[in-house]
């Protein structure tokens, strides 16, 4: 009976699924060049091998191979000293570590045999399996850039990137390179990707704008348009997607990068300010995108103000004064509000308003406040005890003096101009007054000394208030 169970056994055919299973669950333990080889093979079984599960299972042990050292996977055809692995590492960090180079070793390889696909989903994979944010970007610029430039056809290219921004927008704005962002939209401008795509990469740019330069920004306008020379309207998303991701990650103290960025915007504005296409709408929207915090000083914004006024001779007055809103004129030097009220080309009440801002400058200063950074007072040397009032005054007469003499008003504001003649007259007079009341005191001391204290000091007291000039007594 026994004989006969055998027999019966062994002439029992062998299951193919079963053969299939124990295959799939030993493939973690193939080797590298088979595991590649079955991702190869897996893509070309699509979608069935996405219905039965086996993509899932070769993209698992594909990423077991990824997570172990490159000593153990043996990969094939790595080489981490090629140019080509050198630019996947466009990142702060040099590719050319150990720890990039122990991490790194698979790109080749997956690079080569990963279709569009393919390669959304294994960095998902990737992610999930815990592997590090910076490593996975890195793979996907290096996958565009072997990929990319061997496209056959466009729709080819197009569905590389389009799989590439996917990937990318599930990592950390930190992980992703700002120079390889704006290397993919200048690759995809041509290509016309989907909106929603487009969106992602614009929205990943904005978020890591601190870290562009004037030329990222220099993009050209798309054929046919006749606004700009440049793409302004791009460059206006970019500025959105900045502020929303300050604004969503709780980072709208962070004065450091928001002023980083207001020097970007200056140098683009500086650029673009001599287009003659360029609308003043758009100038005014550019000019005001960003809040107040972005500029300690207005000046650069006040050159490109200045050059675009020069291009566009045509403006009307409420044109100019709607461009000029965007300047704060008490962040002006004193050197250019001077050149602005001497300027033909600006306004008759932009000249005013400046000289107004000017003036409440002036009026801080003799209060005692300090406005700005290039307008604070010139400490003046303390004298010996018992002159403090006079010394503050000499330093606020002289810091008057000097900010009158910086600012040069022979201008067209003549009431503005009497009225700093005024009180600069004022704060001599009360130097004069301060210097004669210290001189009477003096005396008033010793002839009390002189006297024990009695009704000659009274007398002499009586004396010196008469002596005093009408504005102090």
């Amino acid at each position: 009976m026994d004989m006969a169970a055998a027999a019966a056994e062994v002439s029992t055919p062998p299951s193919l699924v079963k053969m299939t299973e124990k295959a799939l669950d030993e493939m973690p333990q193939w080797s590298w060049q088979s595991v590649v080889d079955a991702v190869r093979q897996c893509q070309r079984l699509l979608p069935t091998a996405d219905a039965t599960g086996v993509f899932d299972r070769v993209v698992g042990a594909l990423v077991s191979h990824v997570a172990v050292s490159p000593g153990d996977a043996t990969p094939t055809s790595s080489s981490p000293e090629s140019s080509a692995f050198r630019f996947s590492c466009d990142t702060k960090s040099s590719c050319l570590s150990a720890r990039c180079t122990s991490r790194t070793w698979w790109f080749e390889d997956l690079a080569v045999v990963l279709g569009p696909g393919m390669v959304e989903r294994v960095a998902g994979a990737l992610l999930a399996r815990g592997t590090d944010h910076g490593v996975v970007s890195r793979f996907l610029f290096y996958y565009l850039k072997c990929r990319v430039a061997g496209a056959a056809t466009a729709d080819d290219k197009r569905a590389m990137l389009e799989a590439a921004i996917a990937a990318m927008s599930g990592l950390d704005r930190s992980s992703v390179s700002c120079r390889g962002l704006f290397g993919i939209l200048r690759i995809s401008s041509p290509l016309k990707l989907p909106t929603s795509c487009h969106d992602s990469l614009v929205a990943m740019i904005g978020a890591k704008l601190d870290h562009a330069t004037l030329d990222n920004l220099l993009v050209p306008a798309p054929p046919g348009t006749t606004s700009s020379l440049y793409d302004v309207t791009l460059v206006l998303r970019f500025l959105d997607a900045f502020l929303h991701h300050a604004a969503a990650t709780g980072a709208r103290g962070e004065t450091p990068r928001l002023k980083k960025v207001g020097k970007l915007v200056d140098l683009y504005l500086a650029e673009v300010a001599p287009d003659p296409s360029l609308r003043p709408a758009m100038f005014v929207e550019l000019a005001t995108a960003l809040p107040a915090a972005a500029r300690d000083c207005h000046d650069a914004l006040y050159r490109a103000i200045d050059v675009y006024f020069q291009v566009h001779t045509r403006l009307t007055e409420e044109e100019k004064m709607r461009i000029c809103k965007g300047i704060n004129y008490e962040k002006l030097s004193p050197e250019c509000c001077k050149h602005l009220a001497r300027n033909a080309g600006f306004p008759t009440r932009a000249a005013v308003q400046a000289l107004a801002s000017q003036h409440t400058v002036l009026k801080s200063l003799l209060r005692g406040g300090g406005p700005d950074e290039h307008l604070r007072p010139v400490s003046a040397a303390k004298h010996r005890a018992g002159g403090e009032d006079h010394d503050d005054l000499v330093a606020a007469g002289g810091q008057v003096v000097l900010y009158a003499g910086r600012l040069d008003l022979s201008l067209e504001s003549q009431n503005l101009r009497s009225l700093l003649d005024g009180m600069h007259w004022r704060v001599m007079e009360l130097e004069k007054v301060c210097s004669r009341m210290k001189t009477q005191m003096s005396k008033m001391k010793a002839a009390r000394r002189a006297t024990g204290g009695g009704s000659g000091g009274a007398a002499g007291r009586r004396a010196a208030s008469r002596s005093l000039p009408r504005m102090c007594s």
